[in-house]
């Protein structure tokens, strides 16, 4: 019998009934087809994102291999190699095994265990710390047995020596009641984490005060979870410098490591400090991707006071904001001084005996109070300055234009304003020195820290620099300061954060 006889012997009934179970079939088959579709595109997108990560991590790879092997390890001093190649070594098999993580197909999953802590070395000297409850006498009035304790373990450093601190808390229980008491885990500024204040503090001082490599430290603060708060004592820090009516300015250059790309970019590390005639001793460091001058108005906001800074152009949108510019003396000397230095000039000769005269006057000045200096400066500074003013419009009819002493000079007439406001106010400086004096730390370093690893990275190294030479400045032990700090800070009251300020603090008892 063939199919047609066998269908004209169905009803009509019994057609539609076949055909809807067959376009059931079809419509759950497109329905899996779609569903495979899916799957196929968010697998696709899933190799793109990995072979991106891939392309990103090689590259990566290849320019730590450019460092580590090529010539300009040459350039480096025996220990700056050997500091920077071990870190080079282990960040380059971390990079391989990560890379080869991301190409092996991930594997079924399975029950997680649970993550297992390390035991610390048996050989380290231990120091127990116990925790007992307060009151060992259950609320129903039975007296609680010990039954057990938790034993937690933490590494310490003082200066040249490990230690693992043993936080032993006793299990106590009321047989009547069956209620457990045990006394709480003591507040860390590392929740669950296994350093100590002190070891924090050295880590910290160790990169900051002794110029370690910031991408080496950069791996123990990753690895240790800490994440010093911008918003709790550097912020403070920058709102205390922000209610001084004098402020100092200056930048510094920092390279910048671009993740994934291999390639460094210039950022930038800014400064900002009250002046030497000040009670407020303390510096702010600001970490920016770059030099524009949005990074400063970001920074001193709303604060209209008197700015002492160079002739950069990124200060200028500040000061016609209502910022009154105050120059830098130094920078007008330094022209005059190269001239003198590489050519013998007469003229950049008869300049700085006149600018060394208004030094002279400062150094009479440095000890009286804001209005005797400014009496002084009146009486004997300013008559020199107008004498030296004078000369230099005489002297810029009788040099040429585009001559090096053309250019000293007018940058001297340019900024002759700025330059003598001083001259007005017994709390303004001469120059910008003292800024710069407390950026030398990071240029010091740049030898050894070579890069920061990223944005995030130079802010935060940025937050903590700020506290320790702040520290410095006000005659403290980085170490012992940091360590204070660190110990207080988890249950120290968000309004009297300030007591931890460097100019503030005073060693807990």
């Amino acid at each position: 019998m063939s199919s047609t006889d066998s269908l004209s012997d169905l009803d009509a009934q019994q057609l539609r009934t076949l055909a809807a179970s067959l376009m059931g079939e079809l419509a759950a088959r497109d329905a899996r087809l779609t569903q495979l579709d899916a799957r196929i595109v968010t697998k696709d997108r899933e190799l793109h994102v990995k072979q991106t990560h891939i392309d990103q991590l090689t590259q990566e790879l290849a320019f730590y291999k450019r460092w580590r092997f090529g010539r300009r390890s040459e350039q480096m001093s025996a220990e700056q190699a050997s500091l920077f190649e071990e870190m080079m070594d282990a960040d380059m098999a971390a990079i391989e095994v990560e890379i080869e993580a991301l190409r092996t197909p991930a594997a079924q999953p399975t029950v997680p265990s649970q993550p297992r802590r390390l035991r610390l070395p048996p050989e380290l000297p231990r120091v127990q710390i116990r925790h007992e409850p307060a009151n060992t006498v259950c609320a129903c009035g039975c007296a609680l047995k010990r039954i057990g304790e938790d034993v937690s373990e933490k590494l310490d450093y003082t200066p040249g020596t490990f230690t693992v601190e043993e936080h032993i808390r006793g299990k106590w229980v009321c047989q009547h009641c069956e209620t457990i008491q045990q006394a709480p885990v003591p507040a860390q500024v590392i929740d669950k984490g296994m350093p100590t204040a002190g070891l924090l503090a050295q880590v910290l001082v160790a990169k900051y005060a002794d110029h370690l490599p910031l991408y080496r430290q950069e791996g123990i603060f990753a690895r240790a979870g800490l994440a010093l708060p911008r918003s709790t004592l550097a912020d403070a820090l920058r709102a205390e410098i922000l209610e001084r009516t004098v402020l100092h300015a200056d930048e510094t250059p920092v390279q910048m490591l671009k993740p994934g790309t291999g390639k460094t970019h210039r950022a930038y590390l800014w400064a900002y400090t009250p002046t030497t005639y000040d009670t407020l001793r303390a510096v702010v460091y600001d970490f920016t991707p770059g030099r524009t001058g949005e990074h400063a108005r970001q920074f001193l906001a709303d604060w209209r006071g008197k700015l002492v800074t160079d002739d950069y152009v990124g200060y200028k949108a500040s000061f016609a904001a209502g910022v009154t510019e105050l120059g830098c003396m130094a920078h007008a000397r330094r022209k005059f001084h190269e001239l003198h230095a590489n050519h013998q000039s007469q003229i950049a000769g008869q300049a700085l005996e006149m600018i060394g005269a208004l030094y002279a006057i400062e150094r009479e000045a440095a000890e009286l109070d804001a209005d005797e200096r400014r009496h002084l400066r009146q009486e004997r500074a300013r008559p020199v300055a107008e004498t030296l003013h004078r000369w230099l419009l005489a002297q810029r009819e009788r040099v040429p234009d585009g001559s090096g002493t053309a250019r000293a000079i007018d940058y001297s007439l340019k900024r002759w304003p700025a330059l003598t406001r001083y001259l007005d106010d017994g709390n303004a400086p001469i120059d910008n020195n003292w800024v710069e004096n407390q950026i030398r730390p990071w240029a010091m370093g740049h030898s050894n820290w070579l890069f920061a690893g990223s944005l995030r990275a130079g802010q935060r190294a940025a937050a903590i620099m700020s506290l320790i030479q702040s520290a410095r400045l006000n005659g403290h032990d980085p170490y012992a300061y940091l360590k204070d700090v660190l110990t207080r800070l988890p249950t120290q009251r968000n309004h009297q954060i300030g007591e931890l300020l460097p100019h503030r603090w005073t060693p807990a008892g």
